[in-house]
């Protein structure tokens, strides 16, 4: 399929008479784009991501506000910085925050994968190497990885007493045997080797140490490098540079909206604990520094709303232990930043469970839009109803393409559902979820038919499947109440049973759990 800007769709229906399939069908590559009939929403979108500006989409489900929130993050550059947790000596309690700017956390990067050294195969190094570190068996010269305690080959014992030996030791089968398998089961052999070697012509130093079933080589320069790591405070990467634009956070609980301290059953005791620092967990409001923080059903998060105004006041907010019997509860990191933009999303009933300071800060810092529900149903619109089709097709992955006889088809329902859902004529509905639904099980009919592309056919009976289930019932009783009296049971019908729901109003609200 082709992926051409937005722009070289036709304002008229020639596509119809042009195009075979929706395979033909031109993609943009602005997200935004791809958003069908919100065109208000979508150029406020564009603004937000320009001025980092709130938003708050007003509308019923499946019109596109999830989608607009995505693709106004995918307008976003990318982070400029990478935020850092370090230890406090004085205070472990309270660590430090630091914020590295790109190129610096770009430099360090590079520092680290330094000092990391090289990994090699344990039959490249010394042999003297490999069978100190418990890779290569003294006795018959195999290769085997260090956790093996005995050389699968020979059954010998590994390590450095067993390639040391003491052969003149008449007691050496008795004691040495046990001295050997209490090496072994702490390791076999040494974790890391200190030795030289030359490299052009110059001695130089270098480490081997185990990295699972290979060997990590560090020579003079990554060891430079890790003395130069190690003399740096002891920190911790709370954001890393590279973290995501775009965080979900709908029905977020208090830790994962604002986040935490892990608890450490050793309080974290220098030498038996973690220290604070390294129990920092940052939440959705930190996580979405510098990038999009999208809540859909908004009213759902409750008292949390305050905390989030904040956040969105402050631009920055405190991690700290969140449960009173935790060792994390004393732990505390002030001014985390969390410089996000605000995308909320709710129904028009939900509005007045909104905080009315949130809605303040959204208006005094962004704007407050309500979806559309249809547009026009003009030559246009059809056009952008095929090029939806064409989306829903790609993003699913699975269905066939649709002929342009199935797209005119959709148009038709897509008007049919705009004046039962709306009560206007000559309107496209915008409740695209579920048009999306009607392509999704219309192409499966025409996968299950090994047919190559979707057509009128199959949409026809994806309509009849996706009924809804109240719809169903209707169809079959007449009416939901009708159905419902068909179903219950003689038992329930009669109200004797203690458990039935529907007994409940008979006698008291309590009746149907006791």
């Amino acid at each position: 399929m082709s992926d051409e800007p937005a722009a070289q769709l036709p304002a008229d229906d020639s596509l119809f008479d042009t195009m075979a399939d929706t395979s033909q069908v031109a993609l943009p590559k602005d997200p935004l784009a791809r958003v069908i009939g919100q065109d208000e929403a979508v150029r406020l979108a564009r603004v937000c991501a320009l001025q980092r500006r709130h938003l708050l989409l007003v509308g019923p489900p499946g019109t596109g506000k999830s989608m607009i929130a995505q693709a106004l993050a995918l307008h976003l550059p990318p982070p400029r910085t990478e935020v850092l947790v370090a230890h406090n000596p004085e205070a472990p309690e309270r660590p430090f925050v630091e914020s590295r700017p790109l190129q610096d956390a770009l430099l360090q990067r590079e520092r680290v994968a330094g000092a990391a050294g090289e990994l090699v195969e344990p039959s490249q190094v010394p042999i003297k190497v490999a069978e100190q570190l418990g890779y290569r068996c003294a006795r018959c010269s195999s290769y085997s990885p260090p956790t093996e305690t005995q050389c699968p080959q020979c059954n010998a014992p590994k390590g450095t007493l067993a390639s040391e030996g003491q052969p003149n030791n008449p007691f050496s089968d008795l004691l040495g045997g046990i001295v050997q398998v209490t090496v072994n089961q702490l390791g076999g052999g040494r974790d890391r080797v200190t030795t030289t070697r030359r490299v052009g012509g110059k001695e130089e130093v270098v480490v081997y140490a185990r990295a699972g079933d290979r060997i990590r080589l560090y020579d003079e320069k990554a060891l430079e490098r890790k003395r130069e790591i190690e003399r740096l405070s002891p920190h911790k990467v709370l954001l890393s540079i590279d973290r995501k634009s775009f965080v979900l956070a709908t029905g977020a609980s208090e830790t994962e909206l604002l986040g935490d301290v892990r608890h450490d059953p050793y309080g974290g005791h220098p030498q038996l604990g973690t220290q604070p620092y390294e129990r920092v967990v940052p939440g959705a409001i930190h996580e979405a520094h510098e990038g999009v923080l999208f809540v859909d059903e908004l009213p759902h998060l409750g008292h949390l709303q305050r905390q989030l105004l904040t956040a969105m006041q402050e631009r920055a907010f405190p991690i700290a232990g969140r449960h009173p019997q935790s060792a994390g509860a004393s732990v505390k990191v002030d001014n985390v930043p969390c410089d996000f933009i605000f995308v909320a999303a709710c129904n028009i009933t939900d509005l007045q469970a909104i905080l009315a300071p949130l809605r303040s800060r959204i208006l005094g810092n962004g704007y407050e839009v309500l979806v559309a529900t249809t547009m026009p149903d003009t030559p246009s619109n059809r056009v952008r109803l095929a090029q939806f089709v064409a989306q829903e097709i790609a993003m699913d992955g699975r269905i066939p393409h649709a002929t342009v006889e199935t797209v005119r088809a959709l148009c038709q329902e897509a008007a049919s559902r705009a004046k039962e859902a709306d009560g206007i004529e000559s309107v496209l509905t915008l409740r695209l979820r579920e048009l999306g639904g009607l392509v999704r099980i219309a192409g499966d009919i025409a996968k299950g038919d090994d047919a190559p592309l979707i057509t009128p056919r199959h949409l026809a009976q994806a309509i009849t499947v996706a009924k809804p289930v109240e719809q169903q019932i209707k169809d079959r009783y007449g009416s939901y109440y009708a159905g419902l009296a068909r179903d219950l049971s003689s038992a329930q019908r009669s109200g004797t049973s203690p458990y039935n729901y529907w007994d409940s109003h008979i006698n008291d609200d309590k009746m149907g759990y006791e």
